[in-house]
């Protein structure tokens, strides 16, 4: 196993092999689901993919989130999917982070009718319930991710 280099969640393990079954494939070389898995497990130094895949457990969080990784949520109310640009544990606030997303599709932080304000990138402090302490002004947490 690699040292100090953290594992991407389940869920983006699944993609890179669901990705090597597809590249593969277009280049002629057709592997069933369980080689790609296997494949990807010895990427990232593991004997096999049930190893890794017990490595990884029951882990949930944003501590094991990283950079790539996909979420959704709400961002001033606004529903949205994004991808983690970026993502650091605060030693400032034990339990905090601080996170910057790339949103797949853009949301209007604006709720009045006459004029929008679109954002594609966000950033904001969450705790490791996914939820920022930070409120709107009718108590809604500014930002709320679910991995």
């Amino acid at each position: 196993m690699r040292e100090n280099t953290p594992l991407p969640s389940l869920d983006m393990l699944k993609d890179q092999a669901r990705r090597l079954r597809s590249r593969l494939g277009a280049n002629g070389e057709t592997i069933g689901h369980s080689r790609a898995l296997e494949l990807i497990a010895a990427q990232y130094g593991f004997n096999d993919w049930n190893t890794l895949h017990a490595a990884l457990g029951n882990r949930r969080g944003p501590e094991y989130l990283a950079p790539g990784a996909r979420v959704t949520g709400a961002y001033l109310g606004q529903p949205f999917a994004a991808r983690i640009v970026g993502i650091q544990a605060l030693t400032s606030a034990p339990g905090s982070y601080r996170v910057s997303l790339d949103l797949d599709e853009a949301v209007d932080v604006v709720t009045f009718d006459s004029f929008s304000a679109f954002r594609k990138r966000v950033n904001g402090v969450i705790g490791k319930d996914g939820v920022s302490r930070e409120r709107t002004s009718n108590g809604r947490p500014q930002l709320q991710l679910s991995w």
